[in-house]
């Protein structure tokens, strides 16, 4: 059974036991109430009975009580003498008595004398209200006793008029349930034609535009069903985020294969064609093996980057030591030196040792490729410089230079792996664009950051650290 179905029904079948509690309270209220006044009236023709009973004490029997003045039609007078029935009658609606059927005795008889009303059936004179009185006379018992018809026939009426009401109230309620229902469920039905829609996006492939919403109008969060539609909305922005960092992740491994191919086919290619070379006679067979072995020198350079790259992305964890960054920064501004003699190197390094606890050889790496970067990508007689200081319980790196800038365009993605200055993939300078992807994959897994500034006369990539990994 659908929801909208389930809604309907229980809210008719609410409604239904409410008008019957209603009824059933009505009704119950209703005959008490008349069977009140039903039994002050018996009261009134009893206590007349009495009065024309006693009035003749001295009579050798009796009068009977059916004569008293003001009974009603439809009224039972009987006079019990010392337990036998004397006389019993009824008053018809033409004003005359008529005696009771013998068989009804037993009824009369049976019915305790302790001043309150009974209820019983008489046969086909129908239901009765019965009450029985003592008079001064200790052995006659006078019995009055008043039909339960118009009690009965009100209580049915009534019953029927409720019962039609009720029966009207639930049509008119279902009709009105199911329009209620079905325009309070609308946006509900949005919602799975919006989740429909998705569902029929190709979401396993390809980029994708993940557009589709829940209209707004439909996701005021001051409502449940709103609030819905604001939780779908926002699942769908999660998804839409995740497939677009999906498919930036596979453009960026398809890129990397292609790019890692690449680096690798043009050592390749050097080495077969010096090697074909040194076969062919009257060729300088040391020159071709010494270029043979600088291709494969930078192949293999190439492809420990690569491999350090995957086992960093992998998890795999540092080595953790105490080390001494400021030593570590040392050595390596001084083998920048010795590499590049045509720029100009500037130290700065706190008077006492800077301790902290991490991988040296990777930390080595990571201040190294920055100096290589400021080396190979700015002119002859740049300045870099290199300065290390505590901040709390941070160490912090900068290596700065006053070259050219990195080009805004190539900013953002400055740390990808094989980004290059020029958007070449050439291997003059040496560079094999793996170097600040190192950098970052290297810092992060320190628990640490890697940022840069760049303008003309300016650049600057700042490394932070904790002092405890």
């Amino acid at each position: 059974m659908s929801l909208r179905a389930k809604l309907i029904a229980e809210q008719v079948v609410l409604l239904a036991m409410v008008c019957l509690v209603i009824g059933v309270v009505t009704i119950v209220g209703l005959r008490t109430f008349l069977v009140g006044q039903l039994d002050g009236q018996l009261t009134d023709a009893s206590r007349r009975a009495l009065v024309f009973v006693g009035r003749d004490r001295g009579l050798p029997s009796p009068p009977p009580p059916i004569n008293a003045p003001g009974q009603g039609p439809g009224t039972i007078n009987a006079l019990l003498v010392r337990g036998s029935v004397y006389d019993a009658a009824r008053q018809t609606s033409s004003g005359f008595s008529q005696s009771l059927r013998t068989e009804l005795h037993s009824v009369l008889l049976a019915l305790p004398t302790d001043g309150e009303a009974h209820d019983r059936a008489l046969g086909e004179l129908g239901d009765y209200r019965l009450l029985a009185t003592r008079s001064l006379d200790e052995d006659v018992v006078v019995i009055t006793g008043l039909p339960l018809g118009a009690v009965d026939d009100t209580i049915l009426t009534t019953g029927l008029l409720l019962g039609g009401i009720t029966l009207l109230g639930l049509t008119i309620a279902g009709v009105a349930g199911v329009l209620i229902v079905r325009r309070t469920l609308r946006p509900l039905d949005r919602m799975a034609a919006t989740a429909a829609r998705v569902a029929e996006l190709p979401l396993d492939r390809g980029e994708v535009a993940l557009s589709v919403r829940v209209p707004t109008v439909y996701t005021d969060p001051r409502t449940e069903v709103g609030k819905v539609g604001s939780a779908l909305n926002r699942m769908l922005g999660h998804i839409g985020a995740a497939l677009t960092a999906r498919h930036a992740s596979e453009s960026r491994v398809r890129q990397f294969v292609a790019d890692a191919s690449h680096e690798l086919r043009t050592p390749l290619a050097a080495i077969r064609g010096y090697a074909e070379l040194a076969q062919r006679r009257g060729v300088d067979v040391t020159h071709a093996l010494s270029r043979v072995e600088s291709e494969a020198k930078r192949m293999t350079i190439l492809v420990d980057d690569l491999l350090l790259l995957a086992r960093l992305d992998a998890g795999r964890p540092l080595r953790q030591e105490t080390l001494d960054l400021s030593r570590l920064v040392l050595d390596a501004v001084g083998d920048a030196r010795v590499a590049g003699q045509d720029h100009r190197w500037r130290l700065d390094l706190p008077a006492d040792p800077v301790m902290m606890r991490g991988d040296e050889a990777r930390l080595h790496q990571v201040a190294a490729n920055l100096l290589a970067n400021g080396r190979t990508h700015t002119p002859l007689g740049t300045t870099i410089t290199t300065r290390l200081v505590v901040d709390g319980d941070e160490v912090v790196l900068t290596v700065a230079d006053d070259g050219p800038g990195i080009p805004d365009a190539l900013l953002p993605e400055v740390f990808e792996r094989f980004a290059r200055g020029d958007g070449s993939r050439s291997r003059a300078q040496g560079s094999t664009g793996l170097g600040l992807a190192i950098v970052a994959a290297v810092v992060h897994t320190h628990h640490g950051t890697v940022t840069v500034t760049s303008k003309p006369g300016n650049t600057v990539f700042t490394v932070r650290l904790p002092t405890h990994s």
